[in-house]
């Protein structure tokens, strides 16, 4: 407990003098400039603070098991002390009096841990944060103590931040400040904060009522009931402590903000979906995403805002792109190609449509100091969201269905699979080579058309004996026609338009990638034999085993395949070990070994990027990662390692330890497996693995349940600002509320329908600082 109570502290009592780090000096062949330095610095700063990390998690592992061997001990001997005592066994009983010494003995003992536990607890809550110069040469054992506090943060600027104003930043974009609802405004009253943070669920629910006909005076009892409860729970102040640590947060940002523009900096989170900051220098930065844009094939401009415009403004042109599409879907109306609400769920309405807008998120899982940057869209509310939500919509409970045979649904499934296939049917040999690829351009496959005839060709094959209800496949054809021609979005005063695929953030696009994908991997699948090999994709990674010839045949195969269909791009790894969906996976002559897989380049104790409510998802995250850790290692000293590095990473990242615990007990509780969490024996891991890759098979099955109540119209997502409160308990308010109004409605009941309320913070680190902000362009 106190190891990892000092890593939440940024302290410890361990002495790191035997990872022996020196500061390297710089390279002669790296000119040398104030930000080589300051880089090359950091890089080594961040490898120290790593290093140390990995060091306390053996410590940690081992002072576990250690803890629970001396626990065992002592519990079988004073067990078989009272044993003795009680069957009043010859010269082994005791006296009442020397009873009550031993207790009494055993409570001062353990007061005394308790008094020590807790001194050195409110050191480590005292010193966390303070000013001492460790550089100083008197103090290097203490700098060696130290733990830093920068895994969230990449610099890439010579200019030194604030030490709390890296403490702040250090907490990553996911972080919530806390209560600024709160301080926001001084003038608002909390009847204004209350009914701001009700308001999005109070719309959501008008607009669900109104789409199922609910009478209004129900509908508006049952609104104002939620309301009265929700006023009630959230409309007690703050306590003081917070709302002091509100407003030093919100000083302290506002100072970063003023840091950042007035030094020219830009802060952005990383691409890779961790939870990691990045600041650069803004013209460095966009110097390298105009290079991007400039050797892009994947789009071109349509018109520049910087000319003026001799023939039409701007927005005259997208006006006009709206009308043609709009006249497109009211000919398939006209037609009946397309059901009258069809065609009212997307047409698109002008004075709603917001014209999508381009930004770059830096990728730094490659190398450190040598950026990259990945493009990504803001596309809600564009012309072809209607279009676009409607087809993924039609289109993905049939795609999903004729390619589950061939693609895996999840980290879980895989490793399930696999080891079904090596464990169970025993069909994993000593030659097996291993293979996995990776596709590169998984969201701009191929040209529009080429799409389109992909796409035309699968609904045609897997449908062709079965009656599609309206729209019929041409009229689908002509609507992803529409889809795919019609995505335009804003660049730094030009418009462009896509020549290959379309938005990453469109859910649709993801749809198209899979379908073409599906036809591209089974003209490699069709030289494996099913009946030996294994195989599956995920997304843009796919994986499968190779008995046919030596690993240099599948080798040549693969690049003969790549010349003839050189349109899509991806790196291939074959061997008796590969990596795939975070797995190691290792061909141990016939014997299948697997554990999670780091790449080395992307720092270990880092959480994921999460959006909604912070805590609630790092919640469901560290559940999935502790299920995800026992299902891909297959030894047990493997997975207690990772356990420990996922408690670490936590505890870093600000988690108390009461957070970490309670969720790891629920976990090792799940199957009353307490002791599995000190217990390295093999053969009850096993045991214990076996239970969980049960648990995923049947997670999967409800997940694919709640997808069928989703595309059936049936699944209800409903949302409200959230910033202190008893959040859990207004949820159940809502839903057993929600129960006693419409449990015999033959939509809206319980049997019918499944509701997922959900808080969402209004404010996070990113939204405050990194955030891309939408551009302001002109017009009337």
């Amino acid at each position: 407990m106190e190891l990892k109570q000092g890593v939440f502290f940024h302290k410890s009592f361990i002495s790191f003098d035997a990872l022996k780090l020196e500061i390297p000096m710089l390279p002669n062949s790296i000119p040398a400039n104030d930000k080589i330095e300051q880089q090359f610095s950091n890089k080594h700063e961040k490898l120290i603070d790593y290093k140390k990390l990995d060091s306390l998690a053996i410590h940690v592992l081992e002072a576990e098991m250690a803890y629970y061997r001396c626990q065992n001990i002592f519990d079988s001997e004073l067990s078989k002390m009272w044993t003795n005592h009680r069957n009043l066994v010859k010269n082994q009983a005791m006296t009442t009096t020397l009873i009550r010494l031993l207790q009494k003995r055993l409570d001062n003992v353990s007061n005394r841990c308790r008094d020590v536990y807790n001194y050195r607890i409110d050191h480590f809550l005292q010193n966390s944060y303070d000013e001492l110069d460790y550089s100083v040469t008197d103090n290097k054992e203490e700098a060696l103590k130290r733990i830093g506090f920068s895994y969230s943060l990449i610099i890439d600027t010579t200019y030194l931040f604030k030490k709390q104003q890296l403490q702040l930043l250090s907490r990553g974009p996911i972080y919530v400040p806390i209560c600024q609802t709160y301080i926001s405004d001084s003038n608002q009253s909390m009847h204004d904060i209350v009914k701001k943070q009700f308001a999005p669920l109070n719309y959501q629910l008008a607009g669900l009522f109104s789409k199922h006909n609910i009478q209004f005076p129900l509908q508006t009892e049952f609104q104002q009931k939620i309301y009265q409860k929700f006023e009630e729970l959230f409309s007690t102040p703050i306590p003081s402590s917070l709302n002091q640590r509100a407003y030093y947060e919100r000083q302290l940002i506002q100072s970063i903000q003023n840091s950042l523009n007035k030094n020219n900096l830009i802060l952005r989170r990383t691409a890779n979906n961790m939870n990691t900051f990045y600041v650069g220098n803004m013209q460095d930065f966009e110097a390298k995403a105009d290079k991007f844009m400039d050797r892009s094939e994947d789009y071109i401009v349509l018109f520049d805002l910087d000319e003026e415009f001799k023939q039409k403004p701007w927005y005259n042109s997208l006006n006009d792109m709206i009308e043609s599409m709009n006249s497109s879907l009211e000919k398939l109306k006209t037609n009946i190609s397309i059901k009258h609400n069809s065609y009212q769920q997307i047409v698109a309405d002008p004075t709603k449509v917001k014209l999508p807008y381009l930004y770059f998120l830096p990728n730094i899982s490659k190398d450190n100091t040598n950026i990259l940057l990945v493009p990504f869209i803001a596309t809600d509310y564009s012309v072809t969201w209607n279009i676009g939500k409607y087809l993924n919509q039609l289109l993905r409970p049939i795609v999903d269905n004729i390619l589950r045979a061939t693609t895996f649904y999840d980290e879980a499934d895989f490793i399930r699979k696999l080891n079904h296939y090596a464990n169970i049917e025993h069909r994993l040999r000593s030659t097996t080579v291993l293979c996995t690829i990776t596709i590169s351009n998984f969201y701009a496959l191929d040209t529009h058309k080429n799409m389109l005839d992909v796409v035309d060709y699968f609904l045609t094959d897997n449908l062709a004996s079965t009656k599609l209800e309206a729209p019929t496949i041409p009229t689908i054809r002509d609507l992803l026609y529409l889809f795919l021609h019609n995505n335009v979005f804003y660049y730094k005063n030009k418009i462009y338009a896509f020549t290959k695929g379309s938005p990453n953030t469109i859910p649709l696009t993801e749809t198209l990638s899979n379908i073409y994908l599906f036809e591209w991997q089974k003209k490699i699948l069709k030289e494996i034999d099913e009946n030996i090999e294994f195989s599956g994709r995920y997304k843009d990674q796919i994986f499968f085993t190779w008995n046919k010839s030596s690993a240099l045949e599948l080798e040549r195969f693969i690049e003969d395949f790549r010349e003839k269909h050189r349109n899509v791009r991806f790196q291939k790894l074959i061997g008796t070990t590969v990596q795939f969906l975070n797995a190691y996976i290792e061909n141990r002559q016939g014997q299948l070994f697997t554990r999670v897989h780091y790449d080395p380049n992307i720092p270990r104790y880092i959480l994921p990027y999460v959006i909604r409510h912070a805590k609630s998802a790092i919640s469901d995250w560290l559940r999935s990662a502790l299920i995800r850790a026992v299902c891909y290692c297959t030894s047990a000293d493997d997975f207690h390692q990772e356990r420990i590095y996922l408690e670490l990473t936590l505890l870093t990242s600000g988690y108390s330890l009461l957070f970490v615990e309670t969720h790891v007990k629920h976990f090792f509780n799940y199957f009353h497996a307490e002791t599995m969490r000190f217990w390295r024996n093999q053969k009850a891991y096993d045991k214990f693995r076996g239970q969980w890759f049960n648990f995923t098979q049947n997670r999967e099955k409800l997940s694919k349940e709640l997808e069928n109540f989703d595309h059936h119209g049936g699944l209800f997502r409903l949302n409200y600002m959230y910033d202190f409160g008893p959040r859990f308990r207004f949820n159940r308010e809502f839903h057993r509320l929600w129960c006693a109004y419409f449990q015999h409605h033959p939509i809206l009941s319980e049997k019918n329908t499944k509701i997922m309320l959900t808080s969402q913070n209004v404010y996070s680190l990113n939204t405050l600082l990194a955030a891309p902000k939408s551009p302001h362009l002109n017009q009337p």
